[in-house]
């Protein structure tokens, strides 16, 4: 297979490429990036060296098509950290790299020739708003919060490749145990010294999946024709904040019983916090219903494996 990939030198770009080069799958891969001598020098190091890097600022330009034409498949993973501070600045920055990035990708697609087959474009869970105890698969509607009227329109923008004749997969990705990276290595400081624990009262749930099986969903998605639209990356079972607090103090082996008051988040992180005070039960409804066998389903060896893994 003949990939492109953005967002490569990303942590789940990474992982991915290393699944790829695990399994044989991808022949031939290029990728887009701010700094292409930063992504070959990074990609080889972890013995996935593209075989050229493409410059491209996502949000001001488009994408370049020699880096496109002939590809089998691309993969979107580009975008600004959603992880920060909700300045007007970093809003505009989280908005424009994600949405603007891939209406320009999908742009520069409808000039390429031969054009790529299949688009696997990364979205969020933050798509369907907070909510409460009640399951949530891929027919639920958007939320109306900033996370979710971000992911509406992020995937809006991808799913005009499907006028080209793409094969469009969104996935929406739920919180990544992964130590090497996002939110699990935030965590981890605190937590190791003690001082973890729920987050404002911890009943919002916390639908999560472990690195190895969000790399997995990519590759079926890329490789299986009956794999299109929507498609949530999360394991079977969400669990509550206070649970997976719990969860991850045993793993660890430390007490996690120091609550963080929403009132100190808000403090911190601004409108942002918003995102840790609340959640939703998404359930991945269509990646079982086609098949998919989860590698790590439960929660605490989800844990253990992800932090035993490099």
């Amino acid at each position: 297979m003949r990939l492109c990939v953005t967002g490569a030198t990303g942590v789940v770009g990474q992982r991915l490429l290393g699944a790829l080069r695990d399994a044989g799958s991808a022949d031939e891969v290029t990728v887009l990036s701010r700094d292409p001598v930063r992504a070959t020098s990074k990609l080889g190091a972890i013995g996935a060296a593209p075989a050229q890097a493409f410059a491209w600022e996502p949000s001001g330009e488009l994408a370049p098509a020699q880096a496109l034409a002939g590809r089998d498949a691309v993969v979107h993973l580009a975008g600004a950290r959603i992880d920060q501070r909700w300045s007007a600045t970093a809003k505009r920055a989280i908005w424009d790299s994600r949405v603007l990035g891939t209406r320009n990708l999908i742009t520069a697609l409808a000039g390429v020739e031969p054009r790529p087959h299949t688009l696997v474009s990364a979205s969020g869970v933050g798509y369907y708003g907070p909510h409460g105890e009640e399951p949530l698969d891929e027919e639920a509607p958007a939320g109306g919060d900033f996370l979710a009227q971000l992911c509406t329109s992020w995937e809006q923008e991808a799913q005009r490749a499907g006028a080209l004749g793409l094969r469009v997969v969104v996935i929406r990705t739920g919180i990544v145990l992964d130590r090497a990276g996002g939110a699990l290595k935030r965590m981890l400081p605190p937590f190791r010294l003690g001082l973890g624990g729920p987050i404002a009262g911890g009943r919002q749930y916390m639908s999560w999946i472990h690195h190895a099986d969000l790399t997995g969903i990519m590759v079926a998605a890329l490789g299986d024709t009956r794999w299109s639209g929507a498609v949530n990356a999360t394991a079977p079972e969400p669990v509550s904040n206070r649970a997976f607090s719990r969860a991850l103090g045993r793993a660890l082996k430390r007490p996690a019983l120091m609550p963080l008051p929403a009132l100190a988040l808000r403090a911190a992180y601004g409108e942002m916090s918003s995102a840790l005070t609340s959640g939703a039960r998404v359930m991945p409804a269509k990646a079982l219903v086609l098949g998919y066998r989860f590698s790590h389903p439960q929660l605490e060896e989800a844990l253990r494996s992800a932090l035993a893994s490099a």
